[in-house]
């Protein structure tokens, strides 16, 4: 099975920037859709980004579109997620997952679900 593991979560001000990582073990990192999701508190889990298996495809929600951006380094088995302009509504639990396809993600059926970051966004 596969591993995935986030970082870089924290507390940060209206307007700043923070990058989150998602390691995962294994071998078959590449054969997987990635994304992330969020969840803020007493609200449904929310699809945020994906990206294809080679990288040359990306979604987001438009929430995010234009301030997020999601990348993967498929040597270091490791996918990002970039993130600035930051509002006190993008305050959540970060969650990494893998997926068969980008359909699959943005309906929050996947494969293997990291344990979560969490992000704080001040006003």
């Amino acid at each position: 099975q596969v591993q995935l593991v986030e970082s870089g979560g924290g507390l940060v001000q209206a307007g700043g920037s923070l990058r989150l990582s998602c390691a995962a073990s294994g071998r078959t990192f590449s054969t997987y859709v990635m994304g992330w999701s969020r969840q803020a508190p007493g609200k449904e889990r929310e699809f945020v980004a994906a990206i294809s298996q080679s990288g040359d495809s990306t979604t987001y929600v438009n929430s995010v579109n234009g301030r997020f951006t999601i990348s993967r380094d498929n040597a270091k088995n490791t996918v990002y997620l970039q993130m600035n302009s930051l509002k006190p509504e993008d305050t959540a639990v970060y969650y990494c997952n893998a997926a068969p396809t980008t359909a699959a993600t943005m309906k929050g059926i996947a494969t293997y679900w990291g344990q979560g970051t969490q992000v704080t966004v001040s006003s």
